[in-house]
């Protein structure tokens, strides 16, 4: 099945402006839940590894909330690369700056919901703010086939023939008939034998004036029946060929090398990446950062920075000449570099340097949609887009806990973002190593040049003196 040409405009655009909204009232406060972790903290008076999983579930998976974010987050991208070719880099760029703009609003919104009206009230007034996310989602049209019309309802009759995934011959309801009328024929004969002990008194039956109109509500009965038994059988078969279909795509998905190693490389990226805009609060705290030299919160500098990392490295994957494949492996070496340079901060200046850089690198976001579809093709997106943000949220899940964990067990974050370090940096290579062969899945192949032919000579074995 064929879209249609991407647009590159038109409404597309509009799909572009509810999607940024769309990003920025779902994701706004998950990703500043940093700041809700430090009354957490206080709140509970538990473990920061315990405590670490309220909000990494928020951002992750295993929630409701976290479900939601999912699917939106999944639906948005879909379409945006849907309605746009040659400036997908760009719309995508914009799109999801929408994030990382909540997230700055939000570092600043619940630090002022939470003093006037406390934690709960917090929570609950955010929550209302994300109901709006229905008008947006109310404004996206998704592309539709160019072969094939909209799907209609099913019904018994517009179940095809090649949903049938058995060889032998189907039974058409005038076969079920056939078959029931068999049954209820034996049934009647059986309670005729053990009432009377004769069968001769059955045929007397069809005499009767009543018994014939009971037999013709039974013959009714016995052709709805048939009927929606038909029709079962068929429903069930064609949603388990799609099942089927399903699981060959995914297989299918796995064979390919760069998306399998996309697949490891984000769920490592995001044990280690994320951790950061969870804790960089605490972490300042731990480095007895006094709160009157805080120019501006350290979550809110990831925030804006991010934003201006998704738009660039947006609009760059857009040029011809840059290979999008090993611009996203550069931005996963460098936060490598840059997370295990945390434990040497000591100082506001220095840990706001490095949440500048983290968020700058974390606007990878913006070029991971680009890069599967150049993987999978625009066709697949949603299938492999689904499944590479599965193991997304596992890892969001997993690595703030895991970091937790580590200050609790030595009191220190510097094993801690070592490791988180250690797992960006090994999600890089393997994603490299992945790529460098050849870029073939990444780009259209080219065509091969036709088989040159080549004459030889036979030279002669006299020679002129």
């Amino acid at each position: 099945m064929e879209l249609k040409k991407s647009p590159d405009g038109g409404w597309g655009w509009v799909i572009v402006a509810v999607s940024f909204f769309t990003q920025f009232l779902c994701y706004g406060s998950p990703l500043a839940v940093g700041v809700l972790y430090i009354e957490w903290l206080d709140a509970f008076g538990e473990g920061k590894g315990k405590t670490a999983w309220i909000g990494s579930l928020a951002s992750g998976v295993g929630l409701l909330a976290s479900l939601g974010c999912g699917l939106l987050y999944t639906a948005t991208v879909t379409i945006t690369c849907q309605y746009f070719d040659s400036r997908r880099g760009l719309a995508l760029g914009l799109i999801s700056t929408g994030s990382s703009v909540g997230l700055f609003i939000y570092a600043a919104l619940q630090r002022l919901l939470i003093e006037f009206y406390g934690l709960d009230g917090c929570l609950l007034i955010v929550g209302a703010l994300a109901l709006n996310i229905l008008a947006c989602g109310s404004l996206m049209r998704p592309l539709q086939s160019s072969d094939f019309p909209l799907p209609e309802k099913t019904a018994l009759e517009n179940v095809p023939d090649r949903y049938s995934i058995y060889k032998e011959k189907e039974k058409d309801p005038e076969e079920n008939i056939n078959m029931l009328e068999k049954s209820y024929s034996g049934e009647e004969t059986c309670k005729n034998i053990l009432a009377n002990g004769d069968c001769k008194s059955e045929s007397l039956l069809h005499k009767n004036p009543a018994t014939v109109a009971h037999t013709k509500e039974t013959e009714t009965y016995k052709k709805k029946v048939a009927e929606r038994t038909y029709f079962c059988k068929q429903l069930a078969k064609r949603k388990w060929q799609l099942y089927k279909n399903y699981c060959g795509e995914t297989v299918a998905l796995f064979k390919n090398k760069v998306f399998s190693a996309l697949f490891i490389a984000i769920f490592l990226f995001d044990i280690g990446g994320f951790p950061p805009s969870l804790l960089m609060e605490d972490v300042a705290r731990s480095s007895n950062v006094k709160e009157e030299e805080f120019i501006m919160p350290l979550i809110s500098i990831i925030g804006i920075m991010t934003a201006v990392g998704k738009l660039i490295l947006g609009i760059l994957a857009d040029f011809k000449w840059i290979n999008t494949l090993y611009l996203y492996v550069a931005t996963l070496i460098i936060m490598s570099l840059a997370l295990c340079a945390i434990p040497f901060a000591k100082s506001y200046v220095t840990l706001a340097l490095l949440s500048g850089i983290l968020g700058f690198l974390t606007g990878n976001w913006s070029i991971f949609p680009y890069v599967t579809t150049k993987t999978v093709g625009i066709e697949k997106l949603a299938h492999a887009y689904g499944i590479l943000m599965f193991f997304a949220g596992l890892g969001n899940s997993l690595g703030p806990p895991i970091v937790g964990w580590f200050y609790d067990w030595t009191q220190t974050y510097d094993i801690a973002f070592y490791f988180s370090g250690l797992c960006v940096l090994l999600g890089g290579f393997i994603l490299l190593l992945a790529a460098l062969p050849s870029w073939d899945t990444c780009k259209k192949q080219l065509p091969k040049p036709a088989p040159t032919t080549f004459l030889y000579k036979v030279a002669s074995n006299s020679s002129n003196v």
